[in-house]
């Protein structure tokens, strides 16, 4: 693995936490958006990730036979909606109720997504840090052979 290929990692797990973080403000953004029966209501939504497998071990060193996987990045491999229950509240008087009085509200639990957001806003701050380090140590590379 080259010092360069820690710019793609890294990339990847930057896009990988942009998305997640997309996902997540658009929980909040619909998290009280009501709806009059279940199949129209908002259902909260959660990326899915995979590492990405390269072979670490390659050519004819001392370890070659040993053929270990190394992760080198992460992709997405869906988004998917939440089976957490609705919320179904007795509110007559709104407009979006039902015959029987009741308006569905989605699934989504603020405080759960406000740590997510926290989370991959830290995840893609730590990415930044690692290609702002490496870009640090190619350019002490390049400053040896001056």
């Amino acid at each position: 693995m080259s010092i360069s290929s820690i710019f793609d990692i890294a990339g990847s797990g930057m896009a990988a936490q942009s998305l997640r973080l997309n996902t997540t403000a658009s929980n909040l953004a619909n998290a009280q958006a009501a709806s009059s029966s279940i199949g129209e209501v908002y259902r909260a939504r959660h990326p899915v990730f995979s590492a990405v497998h390269q072979s670490a071990m390659q050519g004819d060193g001392f370890m070659s036979s040993i053929q270990d996987e190394a992760s080198v990045g992460v992709k997405v491999d869906g988004i998917v909606e939440s089976d957490a229950p609705l919320q179904k509240r007795y509110e007559p008087q709104h407009p979006k109720a039902d015959k029987e009085g009741y308006v569905y509200y989605p699934n989504v639990n603020v405080v759960e997504e406000m740590a997510d957001m926290i989370s991959s806003s830290r995840s893609f701050q730590m990415n930044v840090e690692m290609m702002n380090s490496a870009k640090t140590m190619m350019r002490g590379l390049l400053s040896l052979g001056q």
